[in-house]
């Protein structure tokens, strides 16, 4: 799980193998030009090709990780990736031309310098694209769960990172990685009761004898477990893999339930963090006073919660309930309405039919038009 993850693609092959297709819902010659629509994480890659008005057409999927190095997120093997599986997609959904591209990306905010300077340009080179937008996942996460509506959405899965907009600007709390923080995320469910399984191995306070159980039915003998975990370089996911039998002796277990509550408070912190002080359809922007809107009521910001770790089910989310309640009163929690994936699907629509509203950002979201569309480095819409 990474933050903003629902779960592993439905479909698709092994690393390094071609790209799974979904086939498209037409044959016929979409009229008008289409757009690409990318969820690139952990996971891999998630691509939908559709068209303003007709939605998405055809969908595809790669399991191979955009890789990271001293540049950041690596331009080229994400258009490796992308290039083919984005013209056989078009192909298949009869758009001859595709006219914008949205790439949503985990660590874009802080690893996506490269991606930025580069993929606008690319993109039109290799796909004739006019309009990119390069964004967070995490502001796709946003998207997909609110649309263009002001509120907080915290995106949780192996970390956690909660965001926040009053139309205006961003907010972001935590995405700090799981060394530094994603506090209340997988990576730090499963650390923490690993921890209370060494307790207890150890004869220590606050240990769990039921937890060290689990964990050495999963890793082997408890005195193993340091040098069977800090070796990897996927430490953070192997810990998030230790979340679920947190949750499975919640019930039972004083210390497990202890820790999901306090993963609970964590995720609420951060949803306050980044929470605008008004509701949606008031016109206010943060830091107004309750009832300033037109409609003279009290303000209601809007709350979602995203992410594979959602599904831990009860021994989470109801103390999560509790916890929102304490820390934002006035705020009505709402099911997010898709994921990462359908959140950049809506940011090309709105591009594709001119109604793009939402605020830029540097680092979290910019839409540019490539050299020649307005200046070799102006922004079409927002930087």
């Amino acid at each position: 799980m990474r933050p903003s993850d629902n779960g592993p693609p439905t479909s698709g092959p092994p690393a390094g193998g071609p790209p799974a297709r979904q086939g498209a819902t037409t044959g016929a010659t979409v009229a008008g030009p289409g757009f690409v629509a990318v969820d690139s994480g952990g996971s891999g890659l998630r691509v939908v090709v559709g068209a303003a008005g007709r939605g998405p057409l055809a969908r595809g999927a790669s399991r191979e990780p955009v890789r990271t190095g001293s540049r950041g997120i690596d331009p080229g093997h994400l258009m490796e990736q992308l290039v083919p599986m984005a013209r056989g997609l078009a192909a298949e959904a009869g758009i001859g031309r595709l006219d914008t591209a949205v790439v949503g990306a985990a660590g874009l905010a802080s690893l996506g310098d490269a991606l930025r300077a580069e993929l606008p340009a690319a993109l039109a080179r290799e796909l004739g694209v006019r309009r990119v937008a390069l964004a967070a996942d995490a502001v796709t996460a946003y998207v997909g769960a609110l649309g263009p509506r002001p509120g907080a959405v915290v995106a949780a899965g192996t970390g956690l990172i909660a965001v926040g907009t009053d139309l205006t600007g961003w907010r972001r709390a935590d995405g700090w990685g799981h060394l530094l923080g994603d506090c209340g995320g997988g990576a730090w469910i499963g650390r923490a009761g690993l921890e209370a399984a060494l307790r207890a191995h150890d004869g220590r306070d606050g240990g769990s004898g039921r937890l060290l159980e689990l964990a050495e039915e999963m890793f082997g003998p408890a005195a193993s477990l340091p040098g069977r975990l800090y070796p990897r370089t996927d430490r953070a996911a192997v810990l998030a893999s230790f979340a679920p039998r947190v949750a499975e002796c919640a019930d039972g277990d004083a210390v497990a339930a202890d820790i999901l509550r306090a993963a609970a408070r964590h995720m609420a912190d951060s949803a306050a963090a980044v929470c605008p002080k008004t509701g949606p359809g008031r016109g206010g922007r943060a830091g107004s006073a309750p009832g300033e809107g037109p409609d003279g009521d009290a303000d209601e910001p809007l709350v979602a919660f995203t992410g594979g770790l959602l599904n831990l089910g009860a021994p989470l989310l109801v103390p999560l309930g509790e916890e929102l309640a304490k820390r934002l009163p006035r705020a009505r929690r709402v099911t997010a309405e898709g994921d990462p994936l359908h959140g950049a699907v809506r940011i090309a629509t709105d591009l594709a039919t001119d109604s793009f509203t939402l605020p830029g950002d540097e680092k979290m979201l910019c839409v540019t038009s490539p050299a020649g569309e307005g200046g070799a480095d102006a922004p079409d819409v927002h930087t």
